[in-house]
């Protein structure tokens, strides 16, 4: 059965209530893979639409981002397959650490070979190794805490700040490394270091792997060593007990709530998809002489995290103290489903100045638009994402615990590929009608799930979970 640091339950009898202290070691570990992560796909639409000649592929963007979306897509989508094998086959914490490996590779692939092949075998890499990774470290986090424990929602929150260091980061160390350090003009042509970034994203990955796997047995004792499955039948005594109602329920919720995820994410996709070519054409990114690289854009998204995390945290809790009680978990999800859609109308005045056609820009839009909507768009995620995290950790039952999660994650991978597909239609039909649909539809469906907000609570049944 799995156990927890001895200096972290003596904290917890004392009455002190501090967080376990495995939990900063996982949020580094998942830094540094979201390093990797933000890095390379900052860039990704930029590589695939830079000319060859200027160390890039050449695509037309219209196919560049519908493998955008094809990529991320399945990124979410593979996490259901590690999942699954990972509650069979393997402790939480060997899938993470054949996943981070896997994903190394994959960076380093990209890196090694310009090629459409290489492009092609790099990707698959990384979406075999996020698979592995991404459910099974999320699960670990709340299988630090109880199921009822008070502090899961904080933690979940303090573990999503900590994920956005690495995606601070890493826009603009990639930023820096195409467009500054090993950019060159040679004849007039523009020659970017695209491959020194995705080379960036591989040495991340590989030092978060070195600091999981040096400092787990310490910080982690032995949680995470064992198959969910054969966890569930020690704690079960019986591997083929049936879900009880409690449990269907909960479930349902997590498969209702997974649907309005998907419009979410439709939209904020659109940060490595739509708007990082909007960004380039279209947004005046000068300031005081210096053009600022598009990847720097894509850091202010975790910049807001960082700064806004833990005033969200502290918000849950205070709330949570009040005689009223905090929001239920629905009613935050529909807030970030209505911030999300108030995002996409701030940029509407902006793109009724610019126009949709780079060819023949009469004006370019101040970066202004686009930071508040970042701004909009992450207060929009801190409502939605790391609560969603903790919905799964607290309600999924522990046979199928790493399983939800990639379901849940499956989510995301409907909601990526559908995001490349929406942004490629902005070549046909232009900037200003797809943002309006998308803020449209988000809002449209925060207000709906706002309605259903005291069903979906009732079907949780929060006051019946075992610790």
């Amino acid at each position: 059965m799995d156990t927890v640091n001895t200096g972290d339950m003596s904290e917890l009898q004392s009455g002190k209530r501090k967080h376990p202290r495995g939990l900063y070691l996982l949020f580094i570990t998942e830094m540094w893979e979201r390093y990797s992560y933000y890095g390379m796909r900052s860039i990704l639409v930029l590589y695939l639409t830079a000319e060859l000649i200027s160390g890039g592929l050449g695509m037309e963007k219209s196919q560049a981002l519908m493998l955008y979306g094809l990529y991320t897509g399945l990124v979410y989508f593979t996490p259901l397959i590690g999942g699954y094998l990972t509650d069979r086959l393997m402790g939480l914490r060997t899938a993470i650490t054949i996943g981070g490996i896997t994903m190394a590779a994959g960076d380093f692939t990209l890196f090694a070979v310009q090629a459409q092949w290489g492009l092609y075998l790099g990707l698959l890499f990384l979406i075999i190794g996020n698979g592995f990774f991404k459910p099974n470290i999320s699960t670990l986090v709340g299988e630090l805490y109880e199921k009822n424990d008070p502090r899961k929602d904080s933690a979940f929150t303090i573990f999503y700040m900590g994920i956005n260091l690495g995606a601070l980061f890493s826009p603009l160390i990639a930023g820096f490394l195409y467009a500054n350090l090993f950019h060159s003009t040679t004849g007039g042509v523009e020659v970017f270091g695209f491959k020194y970034a995705f080379l960036a994203s591989s040495i991340g990955m590989i030092i978060g792997q070195i600091t999981f796997n040096s400092l787990a047995k310490k910080y982690l004792g032995d949680i995470g060593t064992t198959p969910s499955s054969v966890k569930a039948i020690v704690d079960d005594k019986n591997e083929k007990k049936p879900l009880t109602k409690q449990e269907k329920d909960r479930t349902s919720v997590i498969l209702i709530l997974a649907v309005f995820v998907v419009i979410f994410w439709a939209g904020f996709e659109q940060a490595g998809a739509s708007f990082t070519l909007y960004t380039r054409d279209f947004i005046d990114r000068t300031v005081f002489g210096y053009e600022i690289p598009v990847s720097f854009f894509q850091s202010l998204n975790p910049l807001f995290i960082l700064l806004l995390a833990p005033v969200v945290s502290a918000l849950w809790i205070k709330l949570a103290r009040t005689k009223r009680g905090d929001f239920a978990i629905p009613t935050k999800m529909a807030f970030g489903l209505i911030l999300l859609g108030l995002g996409f109308m701030v940029l509407i005045p902006a793109v009724m100045m610019t126009g949709s056609d780079e060819q023949n820009i009469t004006m370019k839009a101040s970066m202004l638009f686009m930071v508040v909507t970042y701004l909009l768009h992450t207060l929009g995620e801190l409502s939605l994402y790391p609560i969603g995290l903790s919905l799964v950790s607290k309600m999924a039952p522990v046979k199928i615990a790493s399983l939800l999660m990639g379901a849940w994650f499956l989510s995301n991978a409907a909601a990526n590929y559908v995001a490349g597909y929406v942004a490629s239609l902005t070549t046909t039909f232009g900037y200003l009608e797809i943002f309006i649909y998308l803020g449209g539809a988000a809002i449209f469906l925060g207000l709906i799930l706002l309605t259903i907000s005291k069903k979906l609570q009732k079907l949780m049944h929060l006051d019946e979970l075992a610790g």
